[in-house]
């Protein structure tokens, strides 16, 4: 009897207790998350719940496995495993703390700065999550190492692994020299400002936002919703415009190819009150100039501008539509027209392009 009670009391206890301060400390994190709805960090930690319990049963079974005498021919193994199990969740959990931290800081700065900096508020974002890659990156190498050094045969073979070191990190450094790179450049995008997720930029004549930013690519969302990938190393080796870059604010221009009667001034006025009426200008400048002409039309160059590129696209839109129809509707006559005009007959020659009889008469009246 006792055979069956110790290992179902020591396996069922530890399962038990392990759900018992899951639960526990779930409802105090839900209640701190309820006192304190401005900070996001305690509702950020219940996503680690889970790893946190496989923390609690690993480590509970481990101490008190050899304690339940089950399975005893097989006991180096279940350790073992348990104890991988264990490194595993660990790291996970590690994972997820930090991610919580991280996130309810740069919550908390991007709360603050959101309106006054939008510019620097995008660059933390992109280093935030790169330093977050990073550090996930290192939790997980060295769970990994740790796991392998759990068996007897990897640990006698670390002295020979060291020895070759040197060797194996020349082999490495050459046969990953392209990943190499797009992590450094990745570094260099995220500390150096050169371009941040949100950032609106033209790349291979592709305009789009940057949607998505790693240690090794870069991913921009098109305005058709398209995704471009491209390694980051890109970006530090090729030239690309930035529209984000300082301001957002952007300037755009509408170009109308008109008659040389259009009424300017008249044009100009409409063009103030489209604007007026159009809620994405941002009231800064306007204007409407000739800049060429050609022997039947004249090209007017209409100038606005807003807060950013998607705001510029709509103004130029509704400007070039309203304006348009405007024309259309008031001066018909300012919009470029094909001038036809019948041929002249050569002197001689009728329209048919016969002899005219005029002109076959002789000087005495006779044909």
């Amino acid at each position: 009897m006792e055979n069956v009670l110790r290992p179902l009391i020591v396996v069922g206890g530890s399962v038990v207790l392990t759900l018992v301060i899951g639960w526990a400390t779930d409802l105090l994190l839900r209640k701190a998350d309820g006192r304190h709805q401005d900070k996001p960090l305690w509702g950020l930690l219940r996503r680690a719940r889970v790893p946190y319990q496989l923390v609690l049963c690993a480590a509970l079974l481990r101490g008190s496995y050899d304690q339940a005498e089950l399975l005893q021919e097989h006991r180096v193994g279940i350790g073992r495993t348990l104890t991988l199990v264990l490194i595993g969740s660990a790291a996970w959990l590690v994972i997820r703390i930090a991610g919580a931290v991280v996130e309810t800081s740069y919550t908390r700065y991007a709360s603050a700065r959101a309106h006054r900096d939008p510019a620097r508020v995008r660059r933390v974002r992109t280093q935030v999550e790169l330093i977050m890659r990073v550090v996930s990156a290192v939790v997980i190498v060295v769970a990994a190492a740790s796991m392998l050094l759990t068996f007897p045969a990897m640990r006698a073979a670390g002295a020979s692994l060291l020895a070759s070191a040197g060797l194996l990190g020349i082999v490495a450094g050459v046969a990953a020299q392209s990943t190499l790179s797009n992590m450094f450049a990745g570094l260099q995008i995220a500390f150096g400002d050169m371009v941040r997720i949100g950032d609106t930029v033209v790349v291979n004549g592709e305009w789009g936002t940057v949607e998505e930013i790693t240690l090794t690519f870069l991913t921009v969302r098109t305005w058709d919703e398209r995704r471009i990938t491209m390694p980051v190393s890109y970006f530090t080796s090729n030239p690309f415009e930035n529209w984000s870059r300082g301001t957002p604010q952007m300037t755009g221009t509408v170009y109308f190819h008109l008659d040389h009667c259009a009424p300017m001034d008249a044009m100009r006025e409409k063009l103030r009150d489209i604007l007026r009426e159009c809620p994405a200008w941002d009231g800064r400048a306007y204007n409407l100039v000739v800049t060429d002409t050609t022997p039947t039309t004249m090209q007017v160059r209409a100038l606005v501008t807003a807060k950013d590129a998607d705001d510029i696209w709509t103004v130029r839109v509704v400007v070039r539509e309203q304006m348009l129809r405007w024309l259309s509707e008031h001066h018909p006559y300012a919009l470029p027209r094909v001038n036809t005009a019948g041929a002249v007959p050569a002197p001689g020659r009728s329209h048919d392009g016969t002899p005219h009889p005029a002109f076959n008469k002789s000087p005495s009246g006779r044909g």
